[in-house]
């Protein structure tokens, strides 16, 4: 299944909204670390990957999370591993 940048986008804000119901997207640039700017712990961050890692369907490995901490970065990750 390839999923393209604009669909990649809204499945990490939608996988953020599972975790935190009230993020605020507007306020989050697209190279904003979400985990600072929504005070995500780090249960919430494992909660997000695991949301994600079902929304998307892609295996998303512990070495993965590094390049799950901004919206653009998460994005570019869901289309580099299903296309």
């Amino acid at each position: 299944m390839n999923i393209n940048r604009t669909d990649a986008l809204e499945m990490v804000r939608e996988s953020i909204s599972r975790v935190i119901p009230d993020a605020d997207f507007a306020a989050l640039g697209p190279d904003d670390a979400f985990r600072d700017a929504l005070e995500m712990d780090s249960l919430d961050f494992l909660s997000f990957v695991e949301v994600l890692s079902e929304r998307s369907g892609v295996r998303i490995e512990d070495e993965d999370t590094p390049r799950l901490t901004t919206l653009s970065s998460s994005a570019d990750f869901l289309v580099a591993r299903t296309g």
